[in-house]
């Protein structure tokens, strides 16, 4: 970026006091999170500064520090009171004033040459308090997304720098700081800051990694510009640390799906659960096959004394007294069928 541009800025922020910083209707995570870090930056110029936006902000900006300090009007008074007298050499001595039951008396006292002008010479007006000197218009592309906020005859007086990353910007303002080819708002206010030197804490590092986290889509954009990974490099050395980021598109797109709020996992598991009830119930209700006896674990101390025994060969031992394991019985594998006292 053009360091001339950075030191018109800087030149400019030197000379105003008055400093106000306007967002449009419904800004998004990257434009509040751009203004509000350039709004705690000047801050800490001591300067007098407002953020304003037409627009209460939403809930999913509310994590940025400084949320609350966003107005939707410029913050101050109406003005001083200027009382304005005619005024020649010598006419006026002195000026005082008196209090005298809740009225505050100017009295000028007139000198050798006495008052020569009378009271429809006086002029009473309204010095514009309210009114910034110098106004940062972040993230707007146009200048009728500020709606009221933006009062030509007000701010006439005013000098306008437009501060923007959209194509469709419309190029107002007294200095230019737009630039479409950045992926983010944030970004741009990040390399102004750090450019010049100024307030660069926890809080307004953190502000503008989300909001470059935003724009970038978690940095998964293609469009995501160098200076993005630049900034961030910067950002996250002062101590700001990457969150997950959702962006609104997606919420809204989330939001207009039926089955967004169908939660199929809770759904699936109570169809296994009616499904298993179900098939439990059915087999509690069902005849159970008789098993083979050899397909049981053998436990002859726990063997029950059949009703009918099964004709043994005179030339064969018992299982129980046969030894030769290598030789088993010629019925060994034969099935044994055992017949409870309940007949099925």
């Amino acid at each position: 970026m053009n360091n001339s541009l950075f030191e018109q800025i800087n030149n400019l922020i030197a000379s105003n006091q008055n400093i106000a910083i306007a967002i449009g209707a419904n800004p998004n995570l990257d434009e509040m999170a751009g203004a509000l870090s350039l709004y705690l930056s000047l801050s800490g110029l001591n300067k007098k500064v407002t953020v304003v936006s037409p627009s209460v902000p939403r809930l999913e900006i509310s994590s940025l520090v400084g949320i609350n300090k966003v107005k939707t009007n410029f913050e101050g008074d109406k003005g001083d009171l200027i009382v304005s007298f005619p005024y020649k050499d010598g006419e006026i001595e002195k000026v005082s004033y008196t209090l005298d039951e809740g009225y505050l008396n100017i009295i000028v006292k007139a000198g050798e040459l006495g008052l020569t002008f009378n009271e429809r010479d006086i002029q009473y007006k309204r010095g514009q308090g309210g009114v910034p000197s110098l106004l940062f218009i972040v993230g707007t592309p146009r200048l009728s997304d500020l709606g009221a906020l933006f009062n030509p005859e007000e701010l006439k007086n005013t000098t306008v720098v437009n501060i923007d990353n959209k194509a469709e910007n419309q190029g107002f303002g007294d200095v230019l700081y737009v630039s479409p080819k950045l992926s983010s708002v944030s970004e741009q206010i990040a390399n102004m800051l750090i450019s010049l030197g100024f307030k660069m804490d926890l809080d307004i590092a953190q502000n503008l990694l989300s909001g470059i986290s935003f724009a970038t889509n978690n940095f998964q954009d293609t469009q995501t510009s160098s200076l993005a990974f630049e900034m961030v490099s910067l950002l996250m050395k002062k101590g700001a640390i990457r969150k997950s980021v959702i962006k609104r598109d997606s919420l809204d797109a989330q939001e207009d799906d039926d089955d967004f709020f169908t939660p199929p996992l809770r759904e699936d598991r109570k169809d296994v659960r009616a499904q298993t009830f179900e098939d439990k119930f059915f087999r509690q209700s069902q005849p159970q096959p008789q098993q083979a006896q050899s397909q049981r674990q053998p436990q002859p101390q726990r063997q029950p004394q059949p009703q009918v025994q099964p004709q043994q060969s005179s030339q064969q031992p018992q299982p129980k007294d046969f030894k030769d394991k290598k030789n088993p019985p010629s019925d060994w594998l034969t099935p044994k069928i055992y017949k409870g006292s309940t007949n099925i």
